[in-house]
């Protein structure tokens, strides 16, 4: 898959053919939100695009994560799950990025997470970067909360390089190592990783893995990569490659 112009038929077709985002990938990760509020309608609409099976992850709102840093978040999480719910049973996971600099704390990490299972109950993955977050009190602390731990590629800890928190749910984020965001992957990353996604598939095991070392289109070749080597080795599987860059502008808009 090392071919440019492969990678493009093998995701968008015939280059004469009409291209949609659900043709091109069956899971997808909205990043806007993270940025700006978009209104329900947007939401709705975006779901009523894509097919019975297509999922979105939905990146929370950087005014809950890092202004307000998880604390006092009942009225802006309020107003985002609102605007979101309007995906219906197209929602996935809620993805709760963290700063660096948030350190664990355990009464705030426990008041934020069952606030937000007060009002949402579909899946939640938790994306930690400070080095207090990798420890089992941490990961306990998640789990009872149904809440998944991301693991990460580069890793800030060794630990962050492993799913954590709730067992049942497995989202694996990749930036491209060892530059963020250029760098690809070589095919005995790749390998390793599908051994490890297959195992969980099997175990009963629900797995996204988004990759997002777009910056010279990596993203597309180590996703499709990816998913030969996963379905080698099972049945079913969830590979969403960040498509961001390569997916045609207007198909998500903005508001």
């Amino acid at each position: 898959m090392d071919d440019p112009e492969a990678v493009c038929r093998r995701v968008f077709g015939d280059r004469h053919a009409p291209v949609t985002l659900r043709d091109a990938v069956q899971r997808c990760r909205i990043n806007s939100s993270f940025y700006r509020p978009h209104r329900p309608a947007t939401y709705a609409r975006w779901a009523a695009s894509v097919p019975a099976g297509f999922r979105f992850a939905v990146k929370v709102p950087k005014e809950i994560t890092h202004t307000r840093r998880l604390v006092a978040t009942a009225e802006p999480l309020r107003r985002f799950l609102a605007e979101a719910s309007a995906l219906g049973d197209k929602i996935g996971p809620l993805l709760v990025q963290l700063p660096p600099s948030l350190a664990y704390d355990s009464d705030v990490a426990a008041g934020f997470f069952d606030a937000l299972r007060e009002r949402f109950e579909g899946s939640v993955v938790c994306e930690p970067r400070h080095p207090t977050w990798f420890t089992d009190e941490a990961d306990m602390l998640m789990a009872r909360r149904r809440i998944a731990r991301v693991a990460a590629d580069p890793a800030r800890v060794p630990r962050a390089a492993e799913p954590g928190g709730w067992p049942c749910l497995a989202y694996y984020r990749l930036h491209g190592s060892p530059r963020m965001y250029y760098s690809g992957y070589d095919r005995s990353f790749l390998d390793a990783l599908a051994a490890r996604i297959a195992a969980g598939i099997a175990a009963g095991r629900t797995v996204w893995c988004v990759f997002d070392n777009t910056a010279l289109g990596h993203a597309t070749r180590d996703a499709l990569t990816l998913a030969d080597r996963v379905a080698a080795g099972a049945d079913e599987h969830v590979i969403e490659p960040h498509l961001r860059p390569l997916v045609p502008r207007g198909i998500l808009p903005r508001q």
